[in-house]
């Protein structure tokens, strides 16, 4: 892994394929480190003819941990009530301009560029703020930011303290409940505790997924910008995402002209390893449009 120095910060990152593939930048959700993108994954986008980029959004893992302080259970879940409650440290506009600059320290011109939850958001604000820097966007499990759709179901909003208590005294018992709780019927609890373990190995601090909530919260609606996206587009959801609720990729997919939206009734709030080859060949299949356009439709759910 190497560490690039962008926009006043570290961005820690590191490089799978070879040089003459097409460049994809993997932006990863709330909390999550580069590591959370699994490996297996990153092989089959290299078989398809990628070269993968993950890297650590700003205060999380081994990039730069923002100086604000950490916000409090409360004040978590009030800016998810409203975003007046939100007073964020920066926005997602802010994790857009550094994932652009990590691209212009790689000297990459162009990539195409995958989200997941947070990072969908991140990518679509990518899309917005940088257009000359995406190929093609694909937004996973994500929203645009409405308030509208894509919201959490109130019955896990309910059990939300419970959780991020748990999680502030045992992060290892806490983030097992919080993957039962948002994942699909494919929840493997023995690969969850090996990933918790291995983020906790990495990085013991958990302040800055508090400050990315609030990131999160205090960000504008992003939909009519969205409207505005012209590059080919790939929107992916799962049909029992409690975290994100499947409309919120429906208003994406809405939102963006070019979009074709994929849904999966077996996924949550997670990527399930039973669908990575469905997934991976609907980005290929999205980026080679870059360069072949063809009508934009909607795949069917499957």
């Amino acid at each position: 892994m190497t560490a690039a120095q962008v926009n006043g910060i570290t961005i820690e990152y590191d490089v799978h394929g070879d040089e003459d593939g097409e460049p994809l930048l993997l932006v990863m959700g709330l909390g999550g480190q580069l590591i959370d993108w699994p490996e297996a994954l990153v092989d089959l986008l290299v078989e398809a003819g990628f070269r993968v980029i993950r890297f650590d959004n700003r205060d999380i893992g081994l990039s730069t941990k923002i100086d604000a302080p950490a916000p409090t259970v409360r004040q978590l879940l009030l800016a998810t009530l409203s975003p007046r409650f939100a007073h964020p440290a920066y926005h997602l506009s802010d994790m857009a301009d550094d994932a652009a600059a990590l691209l212009d320290h790689l000297g990459i011109a162009k990539a195409h560029v995958v989200g997941a939850s947070m990072g969908g958001m991140i990518v679509q604000s990518l899309a917005i703020g940088h257009p000359d820097k995406v190929l093609s966007l694909t937004s996973i499990m994500s929203n645009t930011g409405d308030r509208k759709h894509g919201k959490i179901t109130l019955k896990l909003l309910r059990k939300m303290p419970r959780v991020l208590a748990r999680s502030r005294k045992d992060p290892i018992a806490g983030g097992l409940e919080a993957g039962r709780l948002v994942s699909g019927p494919h929840f493997d609890e023995a690969e969850m505790r090996k990933l918790i373990q291995a983020d906790l190995a990495r990085d013991p601090d958990r302040d800055g997924a508090g400050r990315q909530t609030i990131a999160i919260a205090g960000s504008p609606d992003r939909t009519e910008e969205l409207h505005r996206v012209t590059v080919p587009t790939l929107v992916i959801h799962g049909l029992v995402d409690p975290l994100v609720k499947p409309d919120g990729g429906i208003a994406t997919a809405e939102a963006v002209p070019t979009a074709k939206l994929l849904m999966f009734p077996d996924m949550g709030h997670d990527l399930p390893v039973e669908r990575w080859n469905e997934v991976v060949e609907a980005i290929a299949a999205n980026a080679r449009e870059a360069t072949s356009p063809r009508p934009a439709g909607q795949a069917s759910p499957v």
